[in-house]
């Protein structure tokens, strides 16, 4: 209970530049929580999807691959239907790597996107709590101006310390905000290399059956 009440005066104290402060902070977690969902699910669909067609291509079954990727929504089963589809009207590797960066060049905005605006977020909630510790303790030196001098030490003190409520709010959004940031960005790194490493796989393998079927057709 008694942290309760600590929160509600702490809250109060903050005065108006608390509203922003807390708008900020909800579009942030809004944001935070919807790119996790996605990325979490995104990496999870890429692994799936893999696991599946990777024995597929190794056998050279680009017919089974095809039929499988086409029914798929996951960003490594569009890069592979990207690379079968070049494949038809194309044997060089460079044409078919062209074809399936084209998947990759759609796919990365997806995974980066609205991120980038929690850190601005970061940034932006730290100069309003700041904005809200200055004004005050404008405030507070202006009522402490006509104030008994024996009491303004005291005034000033409790002023000064209802200002800073402002700026550690702030900073107390602002940190895990920089970090849930960093962590998105990476998490968004990985899924990029993996989709990299699925599409050399690929193309090395296209190039090694393409490699094995010369002698045959000879």
């Amino acid at each position: 209970m008694n942290a309760i009440n600590t929160a509600i005066k702490f809250f109060q104290d903050c005065g108006l530049f608390i509203y922003p402060s807390l708008l900020i902070m909800s579009l942030g977690l809004a944001i935070a929580i919807e790119r996790l969902i996605f990325l979490a699910k995104a990496r999870s669909e890429n692994r799936k999807t893999w696991e599946q067609v990777l024995p597929m291509l190794q056998g050279g079954r680009f017919k089974e691959v095809a039929s499988v990727v086409a029914k798929n929504d996951s960003a490594v089963g569009k890069i592979v239907a990207n690379g079968l589809e070049r494949l038809q009207s194309a044997r060089k590797r460079e044409d078919i790597d062209a074809a399936m960066e084209e998947g990759m060049m759609e796919i990365v905005p997806r995974l980066e996107k609205r991120t980038h605006y929690i850190a601005t977020f970061a940034n932006v909630i730290t100069l309003v709590g700041l904005l809200g510790t200055i004004m005050g303790l404008i405030k507070g030196f202006t009522a402490v101006a006509a104030v008994n001098p024996a009491e303004k030490a005291e005034l000033l003190s409790a002023s000064i310390s209802v200002a800073m409520n402002n700026t550690a709010f702030a900073l107390m959004v602002a940190i895990p905000f920089l970090i849930i940031h960093a962590f998105l960005q990476a998490r968004a790194s990985e899924i990029v290399d993996s989709l990299e490493a699925a599409k050399i796989t690929f193309l090395n393998l296209v190039q090694r059956m393409a490699h094995e079927a010369q002698p045959a057709g000879r």
